[in-house]
């Protein structure tokens, strides 16, 4: 039994198997997962796990070179945004469309979708490189 780090099978082998540029979306429970992209649903409850504590966890095992969130984020939920922002401080931030962001998705290595249920709490991590 592992007994550090992410716990869930699924959610570690993608992280393991992720390349230096590719990316895996964090999403609240209503963003659409795109047809044939890897979904690990991690939803419990309402706001069980919450994206941030997703993330948090994610980031402590993913090098990430970039963060991708929706505009809308810093409009409707700022909170989140700047929660964001202080996790992948020192991270490349791209902006765009909460439209472009789904789009985005499409591409996504997997998409880990949480129990969160403030609007527009979602992010895209690019994977970097440690050399």
């Amino acid at each position: 039994m592992k007994k550090i780090g992410i716990l869930n099978s699924q959610l570690s082998a993608v992280i393991a198997s992720m390349g230096h540029g590719d990316f895996i979306v964090i999403g609240d429970a209503g963003l659409p997962v795109p047809q044939g992209v890897e979904c690990i649903d991690l939803a419990l409850k309402s706001g069980v796990p919450g994206l941030l504590e997703t993330a948090e966890a994610i980031a402590s095992e993913l090098k990430v070179e970039r963060i991708i969130i929706a505009e809308e984020t810093g409009k409707v939920s700022p909170h989140i945004e700047a929660a964001l922002l202080q996790l992948f401080e020192g991270v490349e931030v791209e902006v765009m469309s909460h439209e472009a962001l789904k789009e985005r998705s499409k591409q996504a290595k997997a998409m880990v979708r949480t129990g969160e249920f403030t609007p527009y709490a979602n992010v895209i991590l690019v994977s970097g490189c440690l050399f």
